[in-house]
């Protein structure tokens, strides 16, 4: 298994409007093609007007054919084009887990 970390960083004030367009438009659609979310959560402390959320993956070549099956999806084409002006950063890392990490 991999996890996929994402974290989004909005611009001022757009954390709202992003989290109701995701919730009307984004969630079904991503957790239908990604399938498996482990976490979706906003930041209080540290850098704020960010969110992060975690995706397992049975594989690397999994999580390439579900991305890719994802963006020929026409509900998740229209929900990009409305959250892309609030997003000002977007970052993406690959965790492997160790031999000992509770969830493998």
């Amino acid at each position: 298994m991999i996890v996929e970390l994402r974290t989004y960083t909005l611009h001022p004030g757009k954390m709202a409007e992003f989290l109701r367009i995701y919730t009307a438009e984004g969630l079904e659609v991503q957790t239908r093609v990604l399938g498996n979310l482990l976490g979706y959560y906003s930041t209080e402390a540290g850098t704020l007007n960010q969110f992060v959320h975690l995706w397992g993956y049975a594989s690397f070549e999994d999580r390439l054919q579900r991305r890719a099956q994802l963006l020929t999806d026409s509900g998740w084409r229209r929900y990009l084009d409305q959250v892309m002006p609030l997003i000002q950063l977007q970052e993406s890392k690959l965790l492997v887990p160790t031999a000992f990490s509770p969830m493998r």
